[in-house]
């Protein structure tokens, strides 16, 4: 079933469920009411440490941090963010689930009608999020409150606030590449093979270690394509959904084509693991912090998992994606999962959902800690250093397109940064056995984005 077939049952399912247990608590557009205090609710209003003290509620949040789960875990644990919460609010209680497979098993709870007070919202359409989620507040207010306002954007009101952002790159082990002789991250293609054959050549390690069998981690090629490749803030959202055979070689080293032909030519020069269908994401942290794996494709999100993986922290480093545009490096920086919270929760139930994520962006210190990029408005802090690199943000579509993208997506099955995992899998798959050339692979991508195009009446340039 094609991913938009699903979306559409799920969300015929919970537009249903959601009208008859919704009542009276939002009014329209998702609007948050007020607490039973009657203070009216929205993020920008709420004062930490003064508002909604002494407020009683117990609420759920289901996200995707695992590893947060577990005392060992490197970093400060979801325990600990709890334990500090509740010294200022003792009174609102936090149950937060965790899941492996959260991308799909989200939209799962969402079709259900009943799910968490609070979640990382999944890949739905825009136009849908009032179905499912309160608005923190209109868009001209919520850009002076948090950084990547418009993600989670519909209508002019902000549905989603971002747990940390992130950029795009490559963590790696220093050492490993220092012992493989490379004395500077590669800035293109060409100079990553070589290091990654340097590597091979002179190192015990795995070159470019591909997290094949986990599939979600696959996903971060799919990231690459648009800032990182052409250095477009406008390629992503606008310009990709009217550009015929966008993955057609350009002949300059950059655009989409060269980013997922390093992963095809990885596989095919054997730069990556011996069996990649039972590779271990878990295990993968560990093996990268030992100096057992040269480098893995991963937004910056993971370079504080490796580090906390081992003993070898300070062997840890992030680099831009290896392609250069004209001369210069771009990095997409964006939101991470952003926090979604029920509509169809009571009253109070949202006033402390919403004290809960706006503790987590501006007093938890949650992503510093997990170096990325800083959400919260009134801070420039982060550990990230990406010098040289321009940090670029992708436009929004534009109006009337906002769910374009996501119909091409399931109309061409080929699901750019909305699951499809399975096609960057088939890279390694036909890269790794030689039995399908890197060029035709694209053009059966070409092929099918053209007879989406054509299916939703776009008009190509």
């Amino acid at each position: 079933m094609k991913r938009k077939s699903f979306l559409a049952v799920a969300l015929a399912t919970v537009m249903v469920l959601g009208v008859t247990a919704c009542g009276s608590s939002s009014g329209k557009n998702g609007k948050a009411g007020s607490s039973s205090d009657g203070k009216e609710l929205s993020y920008a209003n709420i004062e930490l440490g003064k508002d909604y003290t002494d407020l009683k509620a117990n609420i759920t949040m289901f996200n995707h941090r695992t590893d947060m789960d577990s005392d060992e875990y490197g970093g400060k644990n979801w325990k600990q963010y709890l334990e500090e919460f509740n010294k200022e609010y003792p009174n609102i209680k936090v149950d937060i689930t965790t899941d492996t497979n959260y991308a799909d098993d989200a939209l799962t709870h969402l079709q259900s009608g009943d799910y968490e007070t609070i979640m990382m919202i999944p890949a739905i359409d825009k136009s849908d999020l009032s179905t499912y989620f309160v608005s923190y507040g209109d868009i001209d207010t919520m850009q002076k409150e948090i950084n990547y306002a418009n993600t989670w954007m519909y209508d002019k009101e902000v549905y989603g606030v971002p747990s940390t952002a992130t950029t795009q790159g490559i963590v790696y082990n220093k050492k490993v590449f220092e012992e493989a002789g490379i004395k500077e991250v590669p800035k293109t293609p060409e100079e990553f093979l070589a290091a990654l054959k340097a590597i091979k050549e002179k190192t015990k390690a795995i070159p470019l270690y591909t997290n094949y069998a986990a599939g979600w981690t696959m996903g971060a090629w799919d990231a690459y394509m648009g800032i990182n490749s052409t250095g477009d803030t406008k390629y992503m959202n606008q310009e990709l959904l009217h550009t015929k055979d966008p993955f057609k070689d350009y002949g300059d080293g950059a655009h989409p084509y060269n980013v997922y032909k390093i992963l095809y030519d990885a596989a095919a020069e054997k730069l990556i693991e011996d069996d990649y269908t039972t590779t271990d994401w878990e295990g993968s942290k560990t093996k990268l912090n030992n100096g057992e794996i040269g480098c893995m494709a991963l937004g910056s999100w993971a370079y504080p998992q490796m580090e906390a993986a081992g003993e070898h922290a300070e062997d840890i480093g992030y680099m831009p994606f290896p392609i250069t545009v004209s001369g210069k490096q771009y990095a997409l920086c964006g939101a991470d999962y952003s926090y979604g919270i029920n509509v169809n929760a009571t009253d109070d139930e949202k006033a402390a959902a919403m004290v809960f994520v706006k503790w987590m962006t501006e007093k938890s210190g949650f992503s510093y800690n997990e170096d990325g990029l800083p959400v919260d408005a009134s801070t420039t802090d982060t550990k990230l250093d990406f010098s040289g690199v321009e940090l670029l943000q992708d436009d929004p579509a534009v109006e009337g397109e906002e769910d374009l993208l996501n119909s091409l997506n399931s109309e061409s099955e080929l699901a750019i940064n909305a699951g499809g995992n399975d096609k960057i899998q088939a890279i390694v798959e036909h890269g790794a056995n030689g039995d399908k050339s890197f060029d035709d692979i694209m053009k059966e991508w070409n092929e099918a984005w053209t007879k989406a195009q054509e299916a939703e009446g776009v008009d190509v340039k």
